[in-house]
C-alpha cells in the first residue's frame, strides 16, 4: 500500500513538474516568435540563446514582492487565481499518459487515478474554474476588473458549451464516460 502510494505521490509531482515545464518554454517560444516578428532579438541575457529565461522568470516570480491594491480583499485577491490553478492542475488526474509501466513484473499505470466517470470529472472541475476568475475580479474591488472577470467567465463558459457539445460525439462513439475506455476504443 505504501509503494502505491509513494508512486502516486511521485506520478503527481511529475505530471506537475512537465506541466510547468511546458507552459514555461511555451511562453518562452511566444516571446521569441514575438520578437520574431517585431525584428527583435527577444529574450537572450540568460543563458545560449535566452534558454535559461523561464528559469530565470520563474525566480523573479518567487522573490517579487507581493503585491495587492489597496482596497482589495487580500485573501480573496490569493484565492480566485490559486483556485483557477488547481482546478486547471487537478483535471490532469484523470487523464491516462500512457500504457502502463512494467517494473519487477508489477503493473504501474500512468494516470493518477481511473474513474470510470472521467469526462464529467472534467467537465465539472473545468466549470469550477470560472468561479476563480469572478473572485480574482471581485475581489481587487475594481469596477473594470470585475467587469473584465464578467467578460472572460462568460467566454469559458461559452467555451465549455461548445466542448461540451463535441464530447456527447466521442462519448457516444466509445459507449463509456472513462478516459481510459475512450483512448482505448478502436473506431471504424
Amino acid at each position: 500500500m505504501t509503494l502505491f502510494l509513494i508512486y502516486k505521490l511521485i506520478l503527481v509531482i511529475l505530471v506537475f513538474a512537465i506541466t510547468m515545464g511546458v507552459a514555461a518554454y511555451s511562453t518562452y517560444a511566444e516571446r521569441k516568435i514575438a520578437a520574431f516578428m517585431q525584428d527583435r532579438l527577444g529574450p537572450n541575457r540568460a543563458g545560449p540563446y535566452g534558454l535559461l529565461q523561464p528559469l530565470a522568470d520563474g525566480m523573479k516570480f518567487f522573490f517579487k514582492e507581493d503585491f495587492a491594491p489597496a482596497d482589495a480583499d487580500k485573501w480573496l485577491f490569493v484565492a480566485g487565481p490559486s483556485l483557477a490553478m488547481l482546478i486547471a492542475l487537478l483535471t490532469s488526474a484523470v487523464i491516462p499518459w500512457s500504457t502502463a509501466l512494467q517494473i519487477g513484473g508489477q503493473s504501474f499505470p500512468l494516470q493518477v487515478t481511473d474513474l470510470n466517470i472521467g469526462v464529467l470529472y472534467i467537465t465539472g472541475a473545468v466549470s469550477i474554474g470560472v468561479y476563480g476568475i469572478m473572485i480574482g475580479g471581485w475581489a481587487s474591488n475594481n469596477k473594470f476588473a470585475l467587469l473584465g472577470a464578467i467578460r472572460a467567465s462568460s467566454q469559458m463558459i461559452s467555451y465549455e458549451i461548445g466542448m461540451g457539445i463535441a464530447l456527447i460525439a466521442i462519448i457516444l462513439m466509445s459507449g463509456s464516460l472513462s478516459i481510459t475506455d475512450i483512448v482505448q476504443t478502436k473506431v471504424g
